[in-house]
This record gives structure tokens, sequence and C-alpha cells, in this order.
């Protein structure tokens, strides 16, 4: 049907969008401590365990959503957090359970959960694995105990080693390892050390970044002594360097992995694809069609808000906003600059549903101050780009 145009005339029908993957991100809150470097909407565990009842509001979340995008499949999903681990495997499987029976998951569905190994009982990943779970990510950090020591780490070099050899045994071999460097004293040697051992694992997947002192934690109110940004700059170079050399691809500002075992549902993040937040302070993109529009979820932070905010069904949890059309262009581009190989035009315009000819003043603006450079089918960031990734982000702001 066409909608009247300004001038009283009709105007065509605005084209409904292809729809992009769909992902579902589950947030699980708690941890044992929390981190003084980490601004993640986290909460200390104050008893053994969680409480199972955070399972059932999870599933009552879901269905609050469902309408958004029922019938889509679920390419991936992410569990999250917080420390996803200090769930028992069978909460996990009784989400996926239910979840699995609201809607189609893709037969090649990737489904990871975040564990600290400083939380892992001996045979829980064969728990996980029946439960659906077939990628993990270990926090890692450091293999050094002084730099997990003043990173406020509850495990140390040894856990994570007996957790890469509990996944192995549960036949989990598709895994990532989160790396940290630019730590509190730390050399260019003892960087390079970290990523050589974590190399030696061979995990699939590596992520690798710079600590950062973000508002609102401890470390930004109390800094410990960081290398400085020359410094910081060095251990980055090297460690690429060491990484490339051992067969870990760079991808994305952090993120490194084997040949064809990039990972899938935080692609879907940074090329602008759709996905479902739930829990506790979860937030979620959601893309309607016909005329299209564009959604962001958000729930309540508070563990004990949100789960309350569940179980009245007479009013909203949380928010839903709709993305401006003059947003969109900075949206797009926070998440497909980070990728090494860029954008294509192609991926702009079926994301947004706008032309990329309307960025021909930035585009340009950006390759004149050699951050951009244009590509076979689109634009990529160049090495100076990707070093001042927040200013090449800022050229698209409306």
């Amino acid at each position: 049907m066409s909608v009247p145009s300004p001038e009283g005339g009709r105007r065509a029908p605005v084209p409904a969008l292809p729809l992009p993957p769909l992902a579902l991100y589950v947030h699980m809150p708690w941890c044992v401590r929390k981190c003084p470097y980490c601004d993640f909407n986290s909460h200390q565990l104050r008893s053994g365990r969680p409480d199972t009842a955070y399972i059932d509001a999870l599933i009552t979340d879901f269905d609050r959503e469902l309408a958004l995008f029922a019938g889509r499949p679920i390419t991936t999903v992410f569990f999250g957090g917080g420390t996803p681990s200090l769930f028992p495997p069978e909460d996990i499987a009784r989400l996926l359970s239910a979840l699995r029976e609201r809607i189609p998951f893709a037969a090649d569905a990737e489904i990871t959960l975040e564990a600290n190994p400083g939380t892992i009982e001996r045979g829980r990943f064969s728990g996980y694995r029946d439960a659906g779970v077939n990628r993990v990510s270990l926090g890692a950090q450091s293999f050094a105990a002084p730099s997990l020591q003043a990173l406020g780490r509850i495990h140390g070099p040894e856990d994570t080693l007996r957790a890469v050899d509990e996944l192995r045994a549960a036949g989990l071999d598709h895994f990532n390892l989160d790396l940290m460097y630019a730590l509190p004293g730390q050399s260019v040697a003892a960087a390079l050390a970290d990523v050589e051992t974590a190399c030696a694992l061979q995990p699939r997947h590596i992520s690798h970044y710079q600590l950062t002192l973000e508002p609102g934690t401890v470390f930004h109110a109390q800094p410990p002594p960081l290398p400085d940004d020359d410094l910081a700059w060095e251990m980055q170079v090297e460690c690429q360097a060491r990484l490339a050399g051992a067969g870990y691809q760079q991808y994305e500002v952090s993120a490194y992995a084997q040949a064809g075992f990039r990972c899938r549902h935080n692609l879907n993040y940074w090329e602008f694809g759709d996905y479902v937040g739930i829990g506790a302070g979860a937030h979620g993109k959601i893309t309607i069609g016909g005329p299209p529009r564009m959604l962001r979820t958000t729930k309540p932070k508070q563990p004990r808000e949100y789960q309350e905010g569940v179980r009245d069904a007479q009013r909203p949890l949380g928010t839903r906003t709709d993305v401006a059309r003059v947003d969109l262009p900075f949206e797009f581009m926070l998440g497909a600059l980070r990728l090494n190989d860029g954008f294509t035009r192609a991926g702009y315009e079926v994301r947004t549903g706008l032309s990329l000819a309307e960025l021909e003043a930035p585009l340009a603006r950006a390759e004149e101050r050699s951050l951009l450079e244009r590509s076979d089918v689109g634009w990529r960031p160049t090495d100076l780009g990707r070093r001042f990734l927040n200013d090449l982000q800022a050229g698209f702001l409306a």
C-alpha cells in the first residue's frame, strides 16, 4: 500500500528490507567477585549458586519479546556475563530446551558459553556440551600469576591449563581464549609470553585486547601504573605479528582466528545483524520490515528489578526505541569499521535501507585523512584508521 506524500500525491511503497540473521544474547549477571577493570553489568554472587528462578525469568522475557521476531531462526546464541559458568549445565539445558520449543534454531547454530577458569568443576564441560553448547570462551586474560593478581582475577594460570584439558576431554575443541595486554607493570616480553602460551594451547580463536580504564570502575577511580601509549602500541604490533605467525588471522580489532573459526555471533553484531537480548541489562536490535523499522531494546540492569519486571506483565520490560534514520550510518559504522575487511556497498544498503551515495562527503574526508581506503567492493579501514578507530567512527555521526 502506498502512503501520502507531503505534497498530497501518492508515494511508491517503501520496500521491506531483507531481514538479517538473528542472534540471541543471554546475560547472566553474577560473578564470584567483581574485577576492578570491569564495566559490564555484573554483580557479586551472595550465595553458592545463582537462583534457578532466573532461568524462569529468562524464558518469560523471551516470550514477551517473541512477537517481534516469531518464525525467524536463531543462528547463534551467546551466554555472556558476569560468569555464565556459575550456572550448572542443567540450567543451561533447561533454558535452551524451552527456547527451541518456541522458535527454530539453525541446524548449525553456534552456541557459545563464557567461562571463568576458576569456576569450572571437573566434568562440567561435558554437561554443557550435552546441553547444546558447542563453543566456549575462556577468560584467561594472562598466564602470569602477578598479572592475574593485579587484575583481581580469582583464577591462576594452572586453572586455565586445566580448563583447556577439560574442554578437550569433553570434545569441545572450538574454544576462544581471552587475553589482555598493557597490564599493570607489564613489559613487551611479558605480553609476548602470554600470546605464545595461548598459541601453544591451540584454541580456534583468540581475543587480544588492551586493558582500558572505563568510567565507573575501581581502576578508573584508582588507576594502576600502566604502560604508556607508545609501549602499548609496541605490544600490540609485536603480539599481532606473533599471532599471525602462529596461524591466527586478525579479522577485527581484537579478534584472531584460525581459518574457518571466526566468531559468528560477534560477526553478526559487527555486520549490523539482528539480535534478541534477554536477561538483566541485555540489549537487543530487531529489524521489522514493511516499511523498514529498527528497534533497540534494553532490559533493567539490576537483577532484582529485572526479575520483578518480568513478573509484572502489565508494564513494559525495559525500553524499546526506534533507531532514527539519521543515526543509521553511525550505528552501522560502529561495528563495520572494526572489521579489517570493512564493509561492502551492498552490505551497507541492505542492512540500513540507505544509499551509500549519501555518505560521499564523510567517506571522502576519511580517505583524505588516510583512515579509509577503497576495496574492490566497498571500503575498509587502513592501518592508521584501525589505530585511530574512534576518530574514524566519529566522522559518521549525524
